[in-house]
Protein backbone atom coordinates (compact mmCIF):
# COMPACT_ATOMS: atom_id res chain seq x y z
CA UNK A 1 0.00 0.00 0.00
CA UNK A 2 1.50 3.15 -1.38
CA UNK A 3 2.48 5.52 2.00
CA UNK A 4 -0.51 8.08 2.76
CA UNK A 5 1.46 11.96 2.11
CA UNK A 6 0.69 14.60 4.71
CA UNK A 7 -0.76 17.60 3.26
CA UNK A 8 -1.74 20.56 5.17
CA UNK A 9 -4.22 23.08 3.69
CA UNK A 10 -3.03 25.22 6.29
CA UNK A 11 -1.68 29.12 4.50
CA UNK A 12 0.71 29.65 7.93
CA UNK A 13 4.31 28.90 7.77
CA UNK A 14 5.71 26.03 9.12
CA UNK A 15 8.92 26.84 11.58
CA UNK A 16 11.78 25.49 9.86
CA UNK A 17 15.07 27.03 12.02
CA UNK A 18 15.25 28.18 15.92
CA UNK A 19 17.49 30.76 14.83
CA UNK A 20 15.31 33.78 13.38
CA UNK A 21 17.84 34.99 10.92
CA UNK A 22 17.81 31.36 9.22
CA UNK A 23 13.77 31.49 9.61
CA UNK A 24 14.08 34.28 8.11
CA UNK A 25 15.96 33.17 5.03
CA UNK A 26 13.59 30.74 4.08
CA UNK A 27 10.45 33.09 3.35
CA UNK A 28 9.95 35.20 0.40
CA UNK A 29 6.77 37.20 -1.42
CA UNK A 30 6.53 36.70 -4.63
CA UNK A 31 7.09 39.92 -6.35
CA UNK A 32 11.08 39.73 -4.61
CA UNK A 33 12.30 37.43 -7.49
CA UNK A 34 10.56 39.86 -9.77
CA UNK A 35 12.23 43.25 -8.34
CA UNK A 36 15.95 41.16 -7.87
CA UNK A 37 15.93 39.88 -11.00
CA UNK A 38 14.59 41.70 -13.53
CA UNK A 39 17.74 43.88 -13.49
CA UNK A 40 20.09 40.92 -13.80
CA UNK A 41 18.47 40.59 -17.01
CA UNK A 42 18.38 44.12 -18.09
CA UNK A 43 22.40 44.02 -17.60
CA UNK A 44 23.11 41.18 -19.54
CA UNK A 45 21.18 41.99 -22.19
CA UNK A 46 22.59 45.47 -22.35
CA UNK A 47 26.27 43.57 -22.03
CA UNK A 48 25.62 41.55 -25.04
CA UNK A 49 24.39 44.78 -26.98
CA UNK A 50 26.78 47.74 -26.01
CA UNK A 51 29.56 46.04 -24.51
CA UNK A 52 29.70 42.62 -26.99
CA UNK A 53 28.39 44.46 -30.26
CA UNK A 54 26.20 41.81 -30.63
CA UNK A 55 23.43 42.20 -33.41
CA UNK A 56 19.78 42.10 -32.03
CA UNK A 57 18.59 39.03 -34.35
CA UNK A 58 21.35 36.85 -32.37
CA UNK A 59 20.86 38.03 -28.95
CA UNK A 60 17.05 37.19 -29.66
CA UNK A 61 18.54 33.75 -30.88
CA UNK A 62 20.40 33.05 -27.45
CA UNK A 63 17.64 34.36 -25.17
CA UNK A 64 15.29 31.91 -26.59
CA UNK A 65 17.74 29.51 -26.46
CA UNK A 66 18.45 30.02 -22.90
CA UNK A 67 15.09 30.17 -22.27
CA UNK A 68 14.00 26.80 -23.91
CA UNK A 69 16.78 25.33 -22.11
CA UNK A 70 15.70 26.70 -18.82
CA UNK A 71 12.47 24.32 -19.49
CA UNK A 72 14.60 21.31 -19.57
CA UNK A 73 17.11 22.60 -16.48
CA UNK A 74 13.61 22.85 -14.56
CA UNK A 75 12.13 19.58 -15.30
CA UNK A 76 15.82 17.99 -14.26
CA UNK A 77 16.14 19.47 -10.65
CA UNK A 78 12.52 19.11 -9.98
CA UNK A 79 12.70 15.40 -10.72
CA UNK A 80 16.05 14.52 -9.53
CA UNK A 81 17.22 16.86 -7.47
CA UNK A 82 14.25 18.60 -5.66
CA UNK A 83 13.07 14.63 -5.62
CA UNK A 84 15.92 12.80 -4.52
CA UNK A 85 15.33 10.92 -1.40
CA UNK A 86 17.92 10.36 0.78
CA UNK A 87 18.39 7.76 3.66
CA UNK A 88 20.35 9.34 6.12
CA UNK A 89 19.03 11.84 8.56
CA UNK A 90 21.04 14.40 7.82
CA UNK A 91 19.76 13.76 3.93
CA UNK A 92 16.63 13.82 5.03
CA UNK A 93 16.24 17.27 6.94
CA UNK A 94 18.02 18.67 3.53
CA UNK A 95 15.66 17.59 1.19
CA UNK A 96 12.56 19.12 3.62
CA UNK A 97 14.30 22.03 3.96
CA UNK A 98 15.03 22.62 -0.06
CA UNK A 99 11.38 20.76 -0.96
CA UNK A 100 9.97 18.65 1.31
CA UNK A 101 8.49 21.37 3.29
CA UNK A 102 6.36 23.05 0.63
CA UNK A 103 5.05 19.33 -0.05
CA UNK A 104 3.99 19.24 3.28
CA UNK A 105 2.48 23.21 3.28
CA UNK A 106 1.56 23.66 -0.20
CA UNK A 107 -0.61 26.60 0.78
CA UNK A 108 2.46 28.53 3.01
CA UNK A 109 2.30 31.82 0.02
CA UNK A 110 6.02 32.44 1.74
CA UNK A 111 7.77 29.48 0.72
CA UNK A 112 6.26 29.10 -3.18
CA UNK A 113 9.24 31.14 -5.12
CA UNK A 114 12.86 30.57 -4.37
CA UNK A 115 14.12 32.77 -2.04
CA UNK A 116 17.73 34.73 -2.61
CA UNK A 117 19.37 33.09 -0.41
CA UNK A 118 19.46 29.96 -2.16
CA UNK A 119 18.13 31.28 -6.08
CA UNK A 120 21.62 34.00 -5.76
CA UNK A 121 23.97 31.15 -5.07
CA UNK A 122 22.33 28.50 -7.16
CA UNK A 123 22.27 31.06 -10.46
CA UNK A 124 25.99 32.07 -9.46
CA UNK A 125 26.96 28.31 -9.64
CA UNK A 126 25.11 27.86 -13.07
CA UNK A 127 26.82 30.78 -14.29
CA UNK A 128 30.27 29.46 -14.01
CA UNK A 129 29.32 26.28 -15.44
CA UNK A 130 27.94 27.68 -18.52
CA UNK A 131 31.06 30.23 -18.68
CA UNK A 132 33.01 26.59 -19.48
CA UNK A 133 30.71 26.49 -23.00
CA UNK A 134 29.74 29.73 -23.84
CA UNK A 135 32.12 32.98 -25.09
CA UNK A 136 31.50 36.12 -22.35
CA UNK A 137 29.16 38.21 -24.31
CA UNK A 138 27.24 35.33 -25.90
CA UNK A 139 27.09 34.05 -22.47
CA UNK A 140 25.45 37.24 -21.77
CA UNK A 141 22.95 36.71 -24.47
CA UNK A 142 21.98 33.24 -23.28
CA UNK A 143 21.81 33.82 -19.44
CA UNK A 144 19.31 36.16 -19.30
CA UNK A 145 16.58 33.59 -21.31
CA UNK A 146 17.77 31.12 -18.70
CA UNK A 147 16.76 33.48 -15.97
CA UNK A 148 13.74 35.09 -17.50
CA UNK A 149 12.77 31.41 -17.34
CA UNK A 150 13.09 30.71 -14.29
CA UNK A 151 11.20 33.79 -13.16
CA UNK A 152 8.51 32.63 -15.23
CA UNK A 153 8.46 29.07 -13.43
CA UNK A 154 8.68 30.98 -10.24
CA UNK A 155 5.96 33.42 -10.74
CA UNK A 156 3.70 30.33 -12.26
CA UNK A 157 4.08 28.58 -9.28
CA UNK A 158 3.22 31.09 -6.74
CA UNK A 159 -0.40 31.51 -9.72
CA UNK A 160 -0.53 27.38 -9.39
CA UNK A 161 -1.34 27.50 -5.74
CA UNK A 162 -3.33 30.76 -5.74
CA UNK A 163 -4.53 32.00 -8.31
CA UNK A 164 -8.12 30.53 -9.83
CA UNK A 165 -8.03 29.83 -12.93
CA UNK A 166 -11.37 28.59 -14.87
CA UNK A 167 -9.97 27.69 -18.24
CA UNK A 168 -7.44 27.80 -21.18
CA UNK A 169 -3.91 26.69 -20.63
CA UNK A 170 -3.21 28.18 -17.10
CA UNK A 171 -6.28 25.99 -15.62
CA UNK A 172 -4.27 22.73 -17.60
CA UNK A 173 -0.80 23.75 -15.78
CA UNK A 174 -2.64 24.17 -12.78
CA UNK A 175 -4.03 21.05 -13.33
CA UNK A 176 -1.58 18.76 -13.82
CA UNK A 177 0.67 20.88 -10.75
CA UNK A 178 -2.45 20.23 -8.55
CA UNK A 179 -2.02 15.86 -9.11
CA UNK A 180 1.94 16.03 -8.47
CA UNK A 181 0.80 17.34 -4.85
CA UNK A 182 -2.32 15.66 -4.12
CA UNK A 183 -1.97 12.72 -6.73
CA UNK A 184 1.14 11.52 -7.30
CA UNK A 185 4.24 13.50 -6.32
CA UNK A 186 6.75 10.82 -8.53
CA UNK A 187 5.25 12.25 -11.35
CA UNK A 188 4.34 15.39 -13.17
CA UNK A 189 7.78 17.63 -12.70
CA UNK A 190 7.10 20.28 -14.90
CA UNK A 191 5.70 23.27 -13.46
CA UNK A 192 5.68 26.28 -15.96
CA UNK A 193 5.47 23.44 -18.88
CA UNK A 194 4.76 19.99 -19.06
CA UNK A 195 6.25 19.26 -22.24
CA UNK A 196 9.29 17.27 -20.55
CA UNK A 197 6.67 15.19 -18.74
CA UNK A 198 5.26 14.32 -21.89
CA UNK A 199 9.21 13.62 -23.26
CA UNK A 200 10.34 11.40 -20.79
CA UNK A 201 6.81 9.51 -19.92
CA UNK A 202 6.68 11.16 -16.64
CA UNK A 203 2.56 12.45 -16.74
CA UNK A 204 -0.40 11.42 -15.49
CA UNK A 205 -2.20 8.46 -16.71
CA UNK A 206 -6.00 8.81 -17.97
CA UNK A 207 -8.20 9.05 -15.28
CA UNK A 208 -11.64 7.29 -14.48
CA UNK A 209 -14.46 9.62 -14.16
CA UNK A 210 -13.67 9.39 -9.98
CA UNK A 211 -10.75 9.64 -10.18
CA UNK A 212 -11.36 12.72 -12.07
CA UNK A 213 -13.72 13.80 -9.05
CA UNK A 214 -10.76 13.49 -6.94
CA UNK A 215 -8.98 15.68 -8.59
CA UNK A 216 -11.16 18.18 -9.24
CA UNK A 217 -11.96 18.08 -5.48
CA UNK A 218 -8.28 19.22 -4.63
CA UNK A 219 -7.78 21.85 -6.82
CA UNK A 220 -10.92 23.80 -5.50
CA UNK A 221 -8.95 23.24 -1.66
CA UNK A 222 -6.27 25.35 -3.20
CA UNK A 223 -8.27 27.88 -4.70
Amino acid sequence: MAKKLYISNSTESTRMFKNDFLESLTKIHYSVPLIFWVPVICYFIYKAYAIGEMSVGTIVLYFLSGLAFWTLAEYVLHRWVFHYHPTSAWGQRIHFIFHGVHHDFPKDRLRLVMPLSASIPMATVIYLIFSLFFQEFTLAAFFPGFLFGYLIYDECHYAMHHANFKSGLFKKIKDHHMLHHYSDPERGFGVSSAIWDVIFDSGFRKKTKGAKEDQKNNTEKTE
